[in-house]
């Protein structure tokens, strides 16, 4: 975090005075003070407005940022990114992606099931069981992972490719549950109006 963003963040936790609103992050970059506010079950866009009118004011006041600046308040979003060693903590047990830098053994990008992290480390495991510990120093980007495709179609056995079902579909339909010729109503179960 840079020195801007320390002193920012140092100014700002005491404007948070809303119940279980937290400061994520601030991240100052290419003239853009970004401040990213969480809390349990999200935040609103009145808490973001509030928080955006107070920030903006002590930034006025205090002038710590050195030159003109675009500020953005947001929440984190669900794919989330992971910065600090407590987002790492915060994102155990939840998919991660992770993007190492250059010269690291082995592959550089990674992903599956964040199984541990602590100040200087994170453990992954991937979806071929591969457990995999990185140095939270050579990771240059890193988020939540949300699966975001379509459910399987009714049928499909919820299958992806490799005949595995997608963790969390619904299992397929037994054959008991699918409707069969005698469960359907014929022309002569159904009564028709007689016409004139």
């Amino acid at each position: 975090m840079s020195a801007t963003a320390e002193r920012v963040r140092q100014l700002i936790e005491p404007l948070l005075t809303e119940p279980d609103l937290v400061l994520y992050d601030v991240e100052y970059t290419g003239g853009t003070l970004r401040v990213v506010l969480d809390r349990p079950g999200g935040v609103d866009m009145g808490s973001i407005t509030a928080v955006t009118r107070a920030v903006s004011a002590a930034l006025d006041e205090a002038d710590i940022v050195p030159s003109s600046y675009t500020l953005e308040v947001s929440s984190p979003g669900l794919e989330r990114p992971l910065r600090t060693p407590e987002h790492f903590a915060g994102a155990v047990g939840r998919e991660v992606r992770i993007k190492l830098r250059p010269g690291i053994e082995g592959d550089r990008r990674l992903s599956g099931a964040l199984t541990a992290a602590d100040d200087a480390t994170a453990t992954v495991i991937s979806a071929d069981g591969g457990e995999r510990v990185v140095r939270l120093d050579d990771i240059t980007k890193a988020n939540v992972h949300v699966d975001w495709s379509p459910p399987p179609k009714p049928g499909s056995k919820g299958t992806k490719s490799g005949g595995q079902r997608r963790p969390g579909a619904p299992e397929a339909p037994s054959s008991s549950d699918t409707p069969t010729s005698s469960d359907t109503p014929t022309s002569s179960d159904t009564p028709s109006e007689a016409t004139p």
